[in-house]
């Protein structure tokens, strides 16, 4: 057994979550017929909704992909949010997402990393945006839980360092628990890239044990769970 196997079994022992009871079932629910599967879809996003919102995360639904351009707009407008930074999608087109927000005359930062002598670093760029729209690699029910992976074209600081992220995530991308949704990564992501695992929004509680929003990240987190088809 590698030592990435064995990092899942130690997980999976170790983890106790709210919708393992449903997990023997799953595979049977996902070829037992298409209706199964929705609704083995449905229950976890049901579960991740909840959780996400327990840890203060702010759920804006399922939609069908198209629909998601429009969805984001709105949450810019609602934050007036001036300027958007928006990563590559994982399985999504994000370019509908970027067109739409460009005719709302918003401005959308490039995730081109070649840039003029004058052209400040794209980490800068991505730290004066007020808003961040990215596709989460995996989503976890039983904590609320994102796993993104970092790449050049999505990197690290786009889930760090502006006020607000807004993080989509495929329905067939979400999982009962953690060891379930690394398992579905397999082992490249980590080796290859960063991982990040996001659950609510930054928080500390350093200064008088008070929790405190925002301090080390985004003050605030925005999910949509995208359903094609829907």
């Amino acid at each position: 057994m590698s030592a990435f196997h064995k990092l899942i079994a130690r997980v999976r022992t170790a983890l106790e979550s709210p919708v393992e009871s449903a997990r023997p079932h799953q595979a049977a629910a996902d070829t037992a017929s298409p209706h199964a599967a929705a609704a083995r879809r449905a229950e976890l996003a049901s579960a991740f909704a909840r959780e996400f919102g327990a840890v203060r995360g702010e759920f804006l639904g399922i939609h069908a992909p198209e629909k998601i351009p429009a969805k984001a707009v709105e949450l810019a407008r609602t934050l007036k949010a001036r300027v958007i930074a928006v990563g590559a999608g994982v399985t999504l087109d994000f370019d509908p997402v970027r067109h739409a927000l460009e005719s709302a005359r918003l401005t959308v930062v490039p995730m081109d990393t070649k840039k003029s002598e004058d052209a400040p670093p794209l980490r800068d760029r991505i730290a004066q945006a007020d808003l961040s729209v990215v596709e989460a690699d995996a989503a976890i029910a039983s904590t609320g839980t994102f796993a993104v992976v970092g790449t050049p074209a999505s990197p690290a600081s786009l889930t760090l360092t502006p006020a607000a992220n807004l993080i989509i995530f495929r329905a067939d991308r979400l999982h009962a628990d953690l060891a379930t949704a690394i398992a579905a990564l397999g082992p490249e992501p980590f080796v290859k890239n960063r991982v990040a695992m996001i659950t609510g929004p930054s928080r500390t509680a350093d200064i008088e044990k008070m929790i405190v929003l925002g301090v080390h990240g985004p003050r605030r987190l925005f999910a949509i769970a995208a359903w094609p088809g829907q």
